[in-house]
């Protein structure tokens, strides 16, 4: 269903008991909701969460921002790189306000939030600004954005950077299964059937790279989030890949350090991705740190 959000139409899926404890997926660079694994938000929902989740804007059904353009995502990087400023054509705290507004749209006060990989950096300007919103804070395979922290691999930037060619669905199915071998769990490799289907069922709800690469500027421009760390409260647990190329684990380590009790889960032989024998893992994780919320400190 599409809600209005900040003023901006968002698409919203909704799965659980109405009474359950709301929980907020934010999902990553691109992503759709669909981003979620169907198992994880079945898993979810048999814990007893109303789970949420939504199109970040300018991706899947949510509201595109084609009116302002393509950014030049190299020249962004660069200018971050030399500690310039980068103008983004909108923020990363523009999508926490979005996120926000999903949860009030559906008159929710306060949710468990979970987000994964840029979705965990939207999650930190929400439970930072915004703390008597978060019960709990879960965030999987992200960073504060520290300067000090390792880069991704270049493998895996190119990656990251790179396009297949436009209106070609083989084309871009192959290039997503490079990309995801890439960037993915070593040890956990998708069962090629699965990863196929879900590819598709991506390209055909909705295919729109100059919506990734306006997010994308938006996660450059962002930059350090540590000084807001310090204003987050509500019981936060870290699940990381130990071997994630993309955000190598040392972000992990960094978040815990910089957010008081926050709890890790380093796991071994996870990349960056949610690897379908993980997702009873990731689940629990959720589920044990939302429990943290009712327990007195």
């Amino acid at each position: 269903m599409k809600i209005i959000a900040n003023g901006v139409e968002i698409e919203v899926d909704v799965q659980g008991p109405e009474h359950g404890e709301p929980l907020l997926l934010i999902m990553g660079l691109g992503m759709q909701l669909i981003g979620w694994p169907d198992e994880l938000v079945q898993m979810l929902i048999a814990r007893g969460f109303r789970v949420i989740r939504h199109d970040n804007r300018d991706v899947g059904l949510s509201q595109g921002f084609d009116k302002l353009g393509v950014p030049n995502v190299v020249a962004a990087a660069l200018r971050h790189r030399l500690r310039l400023r980068v103008r983004a054509p909108y923020q990363l705290s523009d999508m926490a306000a979005d996120a926000l507004g999903v949860l009030d749209a559906l008159g929710i006060e306060h949710a468990h939030i979970c987000g994964a990989s840029m979705g965990g950096m939207i999650a930190q300007h929400i439970a930072a600004k915004h703390p008597r919103r978060v019960k709990s804070l879960t965030l999987i395979m992200t960073t504060s954005g520290a300067r000090n922290l390792p880069q991704a691999r270049l493998a895996a930037q190119r990656a990251l950077m790179s396009r297949p060619n436009a209106g070609d669905p083989a084309a871009y199915m192959a290039h997503m299964s490079q990309v995801l071998k890439i960037i993915g769990s070593p040890d956990y490799p998708p069962d090629p059937q699965r990863l196929q289907q879900r590819l598709h069922a991506s390209y055909s709800r909705a295919y729109r790279p100059a919506g990734t690469a306006r997010q994308l500027v938006a996660v450059v421009a962002d930059g350090d989030r540590s000084p807001l760390l310090r204003h987050i409260t509500a019981p936060t647990r870290v699940i990381h890949g130990e071997v994630d190329p993309l955000v190598p684990v040392h972000a992990a380590h960094d978040l815990v350090r910089k957010i008081a009790g926050a709890q890790a889960d380093i796991v071994p032989g996870m990349g960056h991705d949610m690897p379908l024998p993980l997702i009873p893992r990731v689940a629990e994780g959720i589920a044990s740190n939302a429990a943290r919320a009712s327990t007195p400190a």
